[in-house]
């Protein structure tokens, strides 16, 4: 495979016997890092990807081997609203011509070290990748082999110099927990999604801004970490409700959270929304469909999606593209919120 590069030194193009001699590794060293190979030293393979950085690495002959595909990756396809982001990035893909490959890889914060040499052999136009970060090494990586990539980050805040779409997740947790207020709850609490997520705690800030601003106390004791599933949110509203004083809302911060917390009430035979007030948050298609109709912030996630392919076509494009773009969050009344019995909840 013909590879060349611009070197800042002549007008000429560096070739791979010039990079493998300053790098001290043979050719075929150079072309196993080049195609994304995991049988290269770190050490060696991060001095070869550094040399094709500073020289500004181009591949002559991409367009003869790129696929019309764009690759959006996901740490796990169980979530439903894995589904919003990939009609959103399908939207945009279809209107290009280009088709749309899934992969599942990694943890929440970054993909498999398994994943890069099987990208690199498929080609795609660009990679959307959902994950709250991208580890140095992978970045380099993608950029010496001039592959465009984006975040699209409903978990977290990406590095500054990595193209990313999120939204307003702050403003989120202030409107949810607002609502409950503004429906006379006093005694509020929260389940947020895994503590090492920025969204979560970004959440979490907006309910204590909430309850704060209201003059509220925030127990402690209402204050849980989850997981974003079903059964994260059954087992933390289970926790929460055999408490001594249980609340008379909670605040989830997923629906499908939101959907255990909605069993561990009717398992504690408490009727929503008389008894207990909740909400969601993603507004995912099954909101709407839940009993009774889960109250929730709408997070625009085939909206993200969309922006996010533009943005990674812009950027295969070579134009201008602002790193960062945050989509505004709604509150979306259904009926799982409303006043709790006996009117007020006073104390916290």
């Amino acid at each position: 495979m013909l590879l060349a590069m611009r070197d800042d030194e002549k007008t000429g193009r560096i070739t791979l016997a010039q990079v493998a001699q300053r790098a001290g590794v043979s050719i075929s060293t150079v072309s196993k890092v080049l195609n994304g190979r995991q049988d290269v030293a770190a050490p060696t393979r991060i001095k070869v990807e550094r040399l094709l950085e500073a020289h500004a690495y181009r591949r002559t002959t991409r367009s003869a081997h790129e696929a019309p595909l764009i690759e959006i990756v996901f740490h796990e396809l169980e979530s439903i609203w894995a589904m919003e982001l990939i009609r959103g990035v399908e939207n945009v893909a279809k209107t290009h011509g280009a088709g749309v490959v899934l992969t599942e890889s990694g943890t929440r914060h970054a993909p498999g070290p398994e994943w890069m040499e099987a990208m690199l052999q498929r080609r795609p136009l660009g990679v959307v990748l959902v994950f709250s970060a991208l580890p140095g090494e992978v970045k380099e990586q993608l950029r010496a082999r001039s592959i465009p990539f984006v975040i699209i980050d409903p978990a977290g805040d990406p590095d500054p110099d990595v193209p990313s779409v999120g939204s307003a997740n702050w403003n989120g947790g202030l409107a949810a927990t607002r609502h409950l207020i503004e429906c006379g709850h006093r005694r509020i609490g929260v389940i947020t999604g895994p503590e090492d997520m920025l969204c979560s705690r970004a959440r979490l800030d907006g309910y204590r801004s909430a309850m704060t601003m209201a003059g509220l106390e925030v127990d402690p004791a209402l204050i849980l970490f989850g997981d974003f599933h079903v059964e994260g949110g059954y087992d933390r509203a289970t926790e929460m409700l055999s408490r001594p004083r249980p609340p008379t809302a909670i605040f989830a911060g997923s629906d499908l959270q939101a959907l255990g917390v909605l069993e561990a009430a009717r398992v504690h035979g408490l009727r929503v929304p008389h008894d207990l007030s909740v909400v969601g948050y993603d507004d995912v298609s099954l909101a709407r469909w839940a009993s009774p109709a889960l109250t929730t912030i709408h997070q625009p996630l085939r909206q993200m999606a969309e922006e996010a392919t533009q943005m990674l076509l812009r950027l295969r494009d070579k134009e201008p593209v602002s790193t960062r773009l945050e989509l505004a969050t709604s509150l979306v009344v259904r009926k799982s919120t409303g006043a709790p019995a006996g009117g007020l909840n006073n104390g916290p």
